[in-house]
């Protein structure tokens, strides 16, 4: 195997020594030499066929005829006059190798030669003929076949001899092939060998030369070509060569000296614009990278050239093969149909700038697409088109926040005002024609509405105080006095409406590192959402407890995240459960959200949005994140999680911080 590997190596390398019109020109050879051969021997092939039949014709004949002159001596059994026929038939055609007589059981009774039949037994094969039984119903049409002997190819015909229907039995003849047809295939077998090797021969001299003398100088050019494409300018070709290819290689030598002279010149100048340009590429791609906006370059056929990190993580693209491909091939189906038409307006020049704004997605995401078709100032030929986005969908929801405050705080002002004024004006102009029992629930109609006023402008107020970034106070405190006084504060509503409130909470209870005020103000806004939303009959219950039962205190310094933070500082949990309505998931994840109100589908309650926002920021002051689990029908849970006495301000607030970031 070794050996062969070799061989094919080194045929290899010999095959690329010849240049490629000496390949085509043995190629070319070998083919015509292929034809020329193929057509010879099948020449031959049908010259032997020929001659096959031929002999077949003609054994068939003389056996015929052998048969017609013997039928009637071997039918009257006159032995002598059928040897003298048979001999005569011998003697006279050097063609018949041998002629057998057999009666009608198949035994030979009569051969020729007469005196060769132990020396050439082998033609007789056995002392009896088998002969098929239906050679016998066809007399014309006698049996012929062709065997090789060991001297030589013989034809063989057996005749059936029948005379009045009866059957007298079979006559043998084998003949020589014709020894001209022999001998003409034979010579041209040779003549077509002989020619197929001179031409071969021919080629090998020819593509010999050829090497020598063309080769050989064109393969040192080439390999100067390649040394002077990788920048090596001093190479030289040094060969005595004359004419046409002496003139070719005069001047490849002069070109690499003006190359070499030129690489000394200007080497240094190409080296400092090299990395002048190389700085502007990397300036221009890191600031394209951290460009807040999405953009993207596209060719003239509207396929990817650039995107920038945004661009991807707007389109969720950051692991999708993107240079090379359609941007409309891209693209969610939902801008298929904005986005496809503009860009094809840009590619097809009717537009140099396309502002578009589109949603998609779910969340959905509001962007706003400017297309800017990019063209060549000389020729105004289109390059591409730059592609930039925008997400609008934070300034998009601040719009629909802000669109919900003022409608919220409107109707909000708007009621209790106006009731007010009704109210304020009823008394004045009819304060000596009503009693004083009137008198008495109008003026508590209108200290409702305005407690409710302050209620409202309250909130703003917190929630503004709150996102200010002023700074709080968290000191040790018992948790159950805040329980129990927001349980006072709200058991005449809860027994007006028919709600039972519980506090579950263990009498050995930490103190707590918190603000009383604004832990007053979250759990008042709890139990104040839960009775709103429960139902008479319900429960809303207060529970207290160590969560989980022991945990080491964290070391606030080290770079651990926000959720191993919040797993292993020593806290307490906080729960207000109700038995209300309940809220779906969608409502679940907004609710935390300024100027969110989960009753907002149906219009049953009265409320700001506000509450549960100033929430969520207090207990980011406070290190921690409200969460809820809810199921409508059944009821909902809110809890929070106070860091326990020892956890010093300044933990705190780094944890606060880590909190905010996080959120």
């Amino acid at each position: 195997m070794d050996i062969l590997n070799v061989l094919l190596t080194a045929l290899r390398q010999w095959w690329s020594e010849f240049t490629l019109q000496a390949k085509l020109l043995a190629l070319s050879t070998l083919v015509v030499s292929l034809i020329m051969t193929g057509l010879t021997f099948f020449s031959l092939s049908s010259i032997q066929s020929d001659a096959r039949l031929s002999d077949t014709r003609y054994a068939r004949d003389v056996g015929l005829l052998l048969a017609a002159n013997v039928t009637s001596l071997v039918a009257e059994g006159q032995d002598r006059q059928l040897i003298t026929v048979a001999n005569r038939f011998w003697q006279q055609s050097s063609s018949i190798r041998y002629i057998l007589f057999a009666d009608p059981d198949g035994v030979i009774y009569l051969s020729f030669p007469l005196d060769n039949v132990d020396e050439d037994s082998t033609l007789l094969l056995s002392r009896r003929m088998e002969l098929p039984d239906s050679i016998y119903d066809h007399p014309g049409n006698p049996l012929v076949r062709q065997h090789l002997a060991p001297d030589g190819q013989v034809t063989d015909v057996f005749v059936p001899l029948t005379a009045n229907g009866q059957n007298l039995g079979a006559v043998a003849l084998g003949l020589n092939p014709n020894e001209v047809v022999l001998n003409t295939t034979a010579l041209t077998r040779k003549v077509t060998i002989t020619v197929f090797i001179s031409i071969w021969v021919l080629v090998i001299l020819g593509a010999v030369f050829n090497a020598l003398t063309i080769t050989h100088p064109i393969k040192a050019l080439l390999h100067g070509v390649r040394k002077i494409t990788a920048g090596q300018f001093s190479t030289r070709i040094a060969l005595p060569m004359g004419g046409e290819l002496g003139e070719l290689l005069d001047g490849f030598n002069a070109m690499a000296s003006q190359l070499e002279v030129y690489k000394a010149a200007n080497i240094e100048e190409m080296k400092a614009a090299n990395k002048e340009l190389k700085v502007a590429q990397a300036q221009q791609q890191s600031l394209i990278a951290t460009m807040a906006d999405g953009a993207m370059l596209l060719d003239a056929r509207g396929c990817v050239v650039l995107a920038n990190p945004t661009s991807q993580r707007l389109f969720r693209w950051e692991a999708r093969k993107l240079v090379g491909e359609p941007l409309v091939n891209l693209l969610p189906e939902s801008l298929l149909m904005d986005v496809g038409e503009a860009l094809q307006q840009a590619l097809a020049g009717e537009h140099a700038t396309r502002d578009i704004r589109c949603s998609f997605g779910s969340p959905t995401r509001t962007l706003r697409i400017v297309l800017v078709a990019v063209t060549d100032p000389s020729s105004n030929a289109l390059k591409g088109v730059t592609v930039t986005l925008q997400d609008l969908s934070r300034e998009v929801e601040l719009n629909a926040a802000k669109s919900r405050f003022i409608s919220n705080v409107s109707h909000e002002l708007r009621t209790p005002l106006f009731n007010i004024k009704t109210y304020v004006e009823t008394l004045h102009d009819l304060w000596t024609q009503i009693s004083d029992e009137e008198r008495s629930e109008f003026l508590a109609t209108a200290n409702a509405e305005t407690d409710r006023l302050t209620r409202l402008v309250n909130d703003v107020l917190d929630l503004s105080r709150l996102e200010s970034g002023q700074e709080f106070r968290f000191e040790p405190m018992e948790l159950r006095p805040a329980l129990e006084q927001t349980l006072r504060n709200y058991r005449l509503n809860a027994s007006d409406k028919g709600v039972r409130l519980l506090c579950e909470v263990e009498p050995t209870l930490p103190r707590v590192q918190a603000n009383f005020d604004l832990l007053l103000q979250v759990l008042d806004n709890l139990v104040g959402n839960a009775l709103k939303f429960t139902p008479s009959g319900g429960l809303i219950c207060l529970r207290a407890y160590l969560w989980p039962d022991s945990c080491p205190v964290p070391d606030v310094s080290t770079s651990a995240t926000i959720n191993d933070l919040t797993s292993r500082m020593p806290r307490l949990r906080v729960e207000v459960s109700d038995t209300g309505c309940g809220m779906n998931e969608l409502d679940q994840a907004r609710i935390f959200g300024r100027f969110y109100r989960a009753e907002n589908t149906v219009h049953t309650e009265q409320g700001t949005g506000l509450g549960l926002a100033i929430v969520r920021n207090i207990m980011e002051k406070q290190g921690s994140v409200p969460k809820l689990v809810s199921k409508p029908g059944v009821g909902t849970t809110f809890w929070f999680e106070l860091p326990l006495e020892g956890s010093d301000d300044d933990e705190l607030a780094l944890l606060a911080e880590r909190v905010q970031a996080d959120t």
